[in-house]
């Protein structure tokens, strides 16, 4: 488990996750597409969880990289996203698909910060998947 030291997360190391979600995609399994993502969070623990796209001939069995962080961060105890970083494989930022911002809602909630670029300021979630539905709505809109 890999493991950073800050006093505030306001102090999200930007650069080290896209460093690391560059690395990630260079073990992507995409031989469909050729287009490899890799993917990198930062914990409110101060974790850092990885992933890679996986992708099958079965095309709407593709698993993105988010999917592969998420399940890494599962891995290692759970716990909450506070940044994530995701990259295409020419290294620039890629923006998670809609089925990544709700499986990114589930572990980081609307204040989770997405990395927009080097220079750019990080969007918050909510502002990606505006009105999402949680784990919190099941219980109110069981049927009575």
């Amino acid at each position: 488990m890999y493991c950073l030291t800050v006093s505030s997360l306001n102090e999200i190391p930007w650069n080290e996750l896209r460093a690391r979600a560059v690395h990630a995609s260079t073990t992507s399994y995409s031989p469909y597409s050729n287009v490899r993502v890799g993917a990198a969070g930062y914990t409110t623990d101060g974790r850092i969880v990885e992933g890679a796209n996986v992708e099958n001939a079965s095309y709407g069995l593709t698993l993105c990289a988010e999917c592969s962080l998420v399940s890494d961060l599962i891995r290692q105890g759970g716990g909450r996203l506070a940044g994530v970083a995701v990259v295409a494989g020419d290294h620039q930022p890629i923006a998670p698909c809609g089925r990544c911002r709700q499986l990114l809602f589930e572990h980081g909630g609307n204040g989770l910060l997405i990395d927009a670029g080097e220079g750019l300021d990080a969007k918050h979630l909510h502002e990606l998947l505006p009105d999402a539905f949680g784990p919190e709505d099941l219980g109110t809109r069981k049927d009575r």
